[in-house]
């Protein structure tokens, strides 16, 4: 009978090259993420990828219209009015020429932009211009927009205003 020998560094590298190649495998199968969008209210931030993707192509106007009113689950902060509202993106979004838009509740409220960053200091985004009560609930939008304006994914937030 015989018996075969490996040396303990022999194995080791036969072992490290599995592992090496189940971690490769494990990662071709995950999805690519998407770039983040972020809102800041003070020390608070609530971050999320898309709810809507083009995949490198414009949104069809259905489509963007679906995503900018059907988002039931999107990520909340608390917004006191007066307070500094604070929106980024990540650099990825503006890549290639695209830039962002920020829309609340369904309205423009900045340029295509190629900056990550944009602040509102002291921003009353509850005001109604004494047009009855302030709503509870804002929706902040972020669509990001390729060279000719047309849009290609969307983040969504809510605004949930507080008193303090």
């Amino acid at each position: 009978m015989t018996v075969a020998f490996t040396s303990g560094r022999t194995r080791r590298a036969g072992l490290a090259l599995a592992a090496a190649s189940a971690g490769l495998l494990v990662l071709s199968a995950c999805d690519k993420p998407t770039p983040l969008a972020t809102v800041t209210v003070g020390t608070h931030s609530v971050s999320t990828e898309a709810s809507c993707r083009g995949d490198g192509k414009p949104l069809a106007e259905a489509k963007l219209t679906s995503c900018l009113s059907g988002v039931k689950d999107a990520k909340s902060i608390d917004y006191a009015p007066g307070s500094t509202l604070r929106l980024g993106v990540d650099p990825k979004i503006v890549e290639d020429g695209s830039k962002w838009i920020a829309l609340l509740d369904g309205s423009p409220i900045t340029e295509p932009s190629a900056q990550t960053y944009r602040s509102f200091p002291g921003a009353d985004v509850f005001s109604t211009g004494g047009q009855g009560a302030a709503p509870k609930e804002k929706k902040v939008s972020i669509i990001q927009v390729d060279k000719d304006n047309k849009p290609e994914s969307v983040w969504s937030f809510t605004l949930k205003r507080t008193n303090s």
